[in-house]
């Protein structure tokens, strides 16, 4: 019993202490004041509305009112930056190829219609067939937040990455992506004055800290969460892994990670949440309401349009 005495008050002390500095998490941590704040994101710039990463697609995009383009870069054989989602071409251009065997000049066009991966049955065509450069893109649109997506821990990528942001003095606007730990690492040691998202190991474990209470007592040096809406599985989106085709699990994925008072947190931190990718005005709808401070989408019209009509009722 005199165990219980103690073990109790302890407990219950730590838990208010976590719950209090959950919702005040000014009082241990400085807010992040990163040089961007975006509400809406375009995914592989508006591909739902263009082909996907084309420099119509962008320009597209840019003009509807995105407020950061996201992107995927690889490495041409004769060293120049690609923005493109695949390193293997053989969905986007029906080519068996791979853009690292491929100089610039001999790259295949995009195919007439390209399957938008997000929204099952749904197709997208453009004027633009053309792989993009990076540096077209930075070039073209010099104050756009770009978050770059790093696919493959290729030391030549990421270094060419890193010098055409310094380049371009864009380092406070443009983020480092990566699921992979081992490749984020590599990225930040690269250039450590970007801002970066969570990796795959690093949101697991930020679950971890959160449902431990350990969350407000943790530095984060993160500056963006980037990650799925369960809702879209098999509805928008029909995943390839067999294991998120399982309605139990998508359910079981909803409920750990979508909590407001984790993204309410994370957002007093300074910390933008953005969930993707949200294709339907009930999908933008359920990401906002869950405490996203910005969506991802492959329509960006759409959800301008959303945005605009929201802010009118408010």
């Amino acid at each position: 019993m005199s165990f219980l005495y103690v073990v109790l008050p302890v407990l219950g002390g730590y838990t208010f202490t976590s719950l209090y500095l959950l919702k005040n998490p000014h009082i241990l941590h400085r807010r992040k004041r990163t040089a961007f704040y975006s509400t809406h994101i375009s995914h592989r710039g508006g591909c739902g509305e263009r082909i996907e990463s084309t420099m119509e697609a962008f320009t597209h995009a840019v003009e509807q009112g995105t407020e950061m383009l996201e992107l995927d870069c690889h490495l041409t054989h004769d060293g120049y930056l690609v923005v493109s989602h695949d390193e293997n071409l053989l969905r986007q251009t029906g080519h068996d190829v791979t853009i690292s065997s491929l100089n610039l000049q001999d790259l295949p066009l995009y195919k007439e219609r390209m399957e938008v991966t997000f929204y099952a049955g749904r197709y997208s065509s453009g004027a633009d067939r053309k792989f993009a450069l990076l540096e077209d893109v930075f070039r073209k649109f010099p104050e756009m937040p770009v978050s770059i997506e790093i696919k493959e821990n290729n030391h030549q990528l990421i270094e060419k990455v890193s010098d055409l942001v310094r380049r371009y003095n864009r380092e406070e606007i443009t983020v480092w992506a990566s699921v992979n730990s081992g490749i984020m690492q590599e990225c930040c040691k690269m250039n450590g004055s970007m801002p970066y998202s969570f990796t795959m190991y690093r949101g697991a474990l930020l679950l971890l800290l959160f449902y431990s209470g350990l969350l407000p007592f943790v530095p984060l040096g993160e500056s963006l969460l980037q990650f799925y809406l369960p809702r879209i599985f098999n509805r928008t989106y029909i995943p390839e892994n067999p294991i998120l085709r399982n309605r139990l699990v998508i359910s079981l994925l909803e409920k750990v990670t979508m909590r407001k008072s984790l993204f309410r947190h994370l957002a007093a931190r300074g910390i933008q949440v953005h969930l993707f990718v949200c294709n339907e005005d009930e999908d933008i709808k359920a990401a906002f309401d869950v405490g996203a401070t910005g969506v991802m989408s492959d329509y960006p019209t759409v959800l301008s349009n959303y945005l605009r009509r929201h802010r009118n009722q408010d």
